[in-house]
């Protein structure tokens, strides 16, 4: 017997998708008026996507959509995902993030840099004229899985089940399925960096540069990247999140980076991260990568699932606003009838 789609649970956009060669992270702002086209695109998105990607089967092309709090408002209306917000700023005693207006993201991955240019080129064909261009990146596999700070990155990403467990909603309710993302772009100061000794390097990091082996506690300082992106919760457990970091940058214009993007069933644990990072556990406490790599970017977004989007449900009509009642003297302002709902 064949399930009915209602039987069906909900179809996750590809966040669970290998890591490729290639990567483009597109950033924009819809502009006021164009939430109705901004729509219309992110429920052709799939389709796109297979049109792109039937042309090369083996180039493995994926785009996870995300939108952002004040456009879900615009776009969807009520009700938002319960931990959509926009991302806070993150300020300790020596450094502090930063927080861009963003309303969608496109997070672009394949095996060939040609396969997200096409689609990249469609999505904006779509969009352009509609969208203010936020940040546009474009990604690169760095030898083995490395970093431009010459570390392995993403070593700790969770797997099979336990990335579903990890990354996908699952509380039952109308958003199950879907996942909050966050992006920061970095620089490097890579003069800097590059001055240090490779075993100084280690103990920013916390990992063997060569090797990539985990510094022991005793050996790995309480202020190393490692030692404060491990997130626990009441019980000791180890909170995961799923990273697809990508190393990109000009080297004719001294630009090396890394653009950080985080794949998480709740923002609260990207986010007690970044407050590690940024104020210290205990405050003061900074993560040292800071010392060498500085936040252009930051922003959070809800990943809904493929069937939101292409079938998004239909926003309520808002319910007729009441009659104001007659001035004292009798007459009427007529202030009632000229109220107006706030949402497209």
């Amino acid at each position: 017997m064949t399930a009915s789609s209602a039987e069906l649970p909900p179809e996750s956009q590809s966040v669970l998708g290998p890591l490729t060669r290639a990567a483009v992270f597109l950033v924009v702002r819809v502009d006021e008026g164009a939430e109705q086209i901004a729509k219309d695109l992110l429920a052709d998105l799939p389709g796109l996507q297979r049109t792109v990607g039937f042309r090369a089967l083996a180039g493995g092309l994926t785009c996870v959509a995300g939108v952002g709090a004040a456009a879900w408002d615009r776009i969807y209306g009520a009700p938002r995902p319960a931990e959509l917000h926009e991302l806070p700023v993150f300020s300790g005693d020596r450094h502090t993030s930063v927080t861009t207006g963003a309303d969608l993201l496109f997070h672009l991955r394949a095996d060939r840099t040609d396969l997200c240019f096409e689609l990249e080129t469609l999505i904006m064909d779509r969009l352009r004229g509609s969208v203010t261009v936020v940040d546009e990146v474009s990604g690169f596999r760095y030898f083995d899985a490395r970093d431009v700070l010459g570390f392995v990155d993403g070593t700790e990403n969770p797997t099979g089940g336990g990335a579903a467990r990890a990354v996908l909603v699952d509380d039952d309710g109308p958003f199950d399925g879907g996942s909050y993302v966050v992006v920061q772009k970095y620089l490097h100061d890579m003069a800097a960096w590059n001055a240090l000794g490779t075993e100084a390097q280690e103990l920013v990091i916390g990992r063997r540069k060569l090797s990539d082996v985990e510094l022991s506690d005793e050996e790995k300082p309480p202020d190393s990247h490692l030692a404060l992106n491990v997130i626990t919760d009441e019980d000791g457990n180890e909170l995961d999140i799923l990273r697809d970091n990508m190393p990109f940058g000009r080297p004719a214009y001294d630009e090396f980076g890394t653009y950080f993007i985080g794949y998480a069933k709740t923002p609260s644990v990207i986010e007690r991260m970044l407050e590690n990072m940024f104020v210290g556990a205990p405050p003061g406490n900074h993560d040292r990568i800071l010392d060498f790599s500085t936040p252009l970017t930051g922003a959070l977004f809800y990943v809904p699932t493929v069937d939101f989007l292409e079938d998004p449900p239909e926003i309520p009509a808002s319910p007729p606003a009441e009659p104001e009642p007659p001035a004292p003297d009798g007459s009427s302002l007529g202030i009632g009838s000229l109220r107006r709902s706030s949402r497209p």
